[in-house]
């Protein structure tokens, strides 16, 4: 694949091929834009099936960063890591040093973080090599796993848009169908359980399953059976490209409410959400507490990581999901469109949560 003519490539500052021999690392790292300050995002490690697949995956990744950090008020710009490999089998110490090392050559520009198949744990070897890492264990000073973070605010957003939807954000009785029960998916599912939800879940991990079925309450549907779950709000919390042409009608729910990145599979399905009369959550706009979460671990002065000021910032993620539905209204578009719109006129002011140098 030539990245320029790629077709998720977007005006990306950088793209850096990365390499080890010594531990067999091959990475991708893309910063989408430091328009707004240093990029920031997480490292995805997956075995890709091709390295086109990587290559759109951090493309997309980083970009969605971008939007992220603007719609949330914050000094970042975009990044995205990818690891080629199975995190299971062949990720090691070794091997996420030499990340950091990659990470460290780009002088700044990118700060790396948590994601899919990476943890705090990996943020520390990877901290041996760069300052230029988030998400780090409390005792190093950070803020720990941004999972936590990340479904607060989807949370609190889940709960705005069924007041949006149905004029009271009271989830008793409330049917969930959640798909991907990886860190942020098992804290969603605890928290929409204590409101009183119904939770149908599945997982291509049966342990995963069991742990919620036990401690939630929940019913467990086959990974291919969770669209046509006759839910009210389907909570997508695995990987991106689920709302595809395959799977639009399928759903039964109104709401769409979930912390995976890229759930578009393309933005006119966002349009074709609208059609249906489902309420699409932008994904960038209501999973953000966990970059919120990590900015300000990289703010933290003297006292360190303030996980009060944190939260706070992350319980404006309500107003800025009701600002994206107002403007969908007014506009009579597509909540995905209004999102972007909202975040391409953030891109410009500055920001009241400044990462220092």
């Amino acid at each position: 694949m030539s990245v320029f003519a790629a077709h998720d490539f977007s005006q990306h500052e950088q793209v850096v091929f990365a390499h080890d021999a010594a531990t067999g690392l091959k990475a991708i790292i893309a910063i989408h834009s430091t328009l707004r300050g240093p990029s920031l995002g997480g490292c995805r490690m997956w075995a890709y099936a091709s390295e086109d697949d990587a290559i759109t995956d951090a493309l997309r990744l980083s970009k969605g960063m971008t939007y992220k950090a603007a719609l949330a008020d914050l000094a970042l710009g975009g990044g995205k890591s990818v690891i080629i490999g199975d995190a299971r089998s062949q990720k090691n110490p070794a091997l996420m040093q030499a990340m950091g090392r990659a990470v460290e050559q780009l002088a700044g520009r990118y700060i790396i973080a948590e994601d899919v198949g990476t943890n705090t744990a990996d943020m520390t070897e990877i901290r041996k090599q760069t300052t230029h890492v988030a998400g780090l264990a409390p005792e190093q000073g950070g803020s720990g796993d941004p999972s936590p973070a990340t479904a607060w605010g989807v949370f609190l957003g889940l709960k705005q848009a069924v007041k949006h939807k149905h004029g009271s954000d009271d989830l008793r009785g409330v049917h969930v169908a959640v798909q991907g029960l990886g860190n942020v998916g098992q804290h969603l599912c605890h928290l929409l359980h204590e409101a009183g939800a119904n939770l149908t879940v599945t997982d291509i991990r049966p342990d995963f399953i069991s742990k919620i079925v036990d401690n939630c309450g929940a019913t467990a549907v086959a990974p291919e059976a969770i669209y046509a779950a006759k839910a009210d709000i389907f909570a997508p919390c695995a990987l991106g490209a689920i709302i595809n042409d395959q799977t639009l009608d399928q759903l039964t729910c109104s709401i769409i409410a979930g912390s995976a990145n890229n759930q578009l599979k393309e933005m006119r399905h966002g349009e074709a959400l609208r059609s249906k009369n489902i309420l699409y959550c932008p994904d960038y706009a209501i999973n953000a507490g966990g970059v919120i979460n990590v900015c300000y671990e990289k703010l933290s002065g003297p006292n360190g990581y303030e996980r009060d000021k944190s939260y706070a910032h992350i319980a404006r993620i309500p107003q800025t999901m009701q600002q994206i539905f107002d403007l969908a209204q007014q506009q009579q578009i597509s909540t995905a469109i209004a999102a972007d719109r909202l975040a391409e006129q953030r891109l410009i002011k500055p920001a009241s949560a400044q990462v220092a140098a």
